[in-house]
């Protein structure tokens, strides 16, 4: 299932009040929730973390940096922007938060986990050993 909200800033309020959402509607006997975030500031902040030690059975996990292709949400993100985002053409922003909201429920009507295999992941490492092997372009 995927949650979402939008908000017109991207600060450490806005993300408390989105895993407050996530508290409220998983159930309580879902005793320990792991969450993969990117490094942005806000997900490590002095509230996050404040915030993070009262609701204990919420962990943050924080992939390598330049490792986007380790959180799984990414993947979700690439079929957002491939079927709704390609093509922007919203009235507003208001517009847009329902066009959103309306591919999550849309989403979550059919979702699914996406499973990694050995594949998939030699792909990856791949792409990863290719670019790290690239000759750099001299500025």
């Amino acid at each position: 299932k995927v949650w979402g909200k939008t908000y017109e800033r991207k600060r450490q309020v806005e993300f408390i009040d989105f895993l407050e959402l996530l508290n409220k509607e998983i159930p309580a006997q879902v005793t320990h929730i792991r969450i993969v975030l990117d490094n942005l500031p806000m997900h490590r902040g002095k509230l996050v973390q404040a915030w993070l030690t009262e609701n204990s059975r919420f962990t943050f996990h924080y992939p390598p940096i330049h490792c986007s292709w380790m959180n799984q949400v990414e993947q979700w993100f690439g079929i957002l922007h491939r079927k709704r985002l390609r093509i922007a053409n919203f009235e507003n922003k208001a517009d847009l938060a329902e066009q959103l909201q309306a591919f999550i429920r849309e989403w979550n009507e059919v979702a699914h986990p996406f499973n990694w295999t050995s594949k998939s992941i030699a792909k990856i490492m791949a792409k990863c050993d290719a670019a790290k092997s690239a000759p750099t372009k001299a500025a």
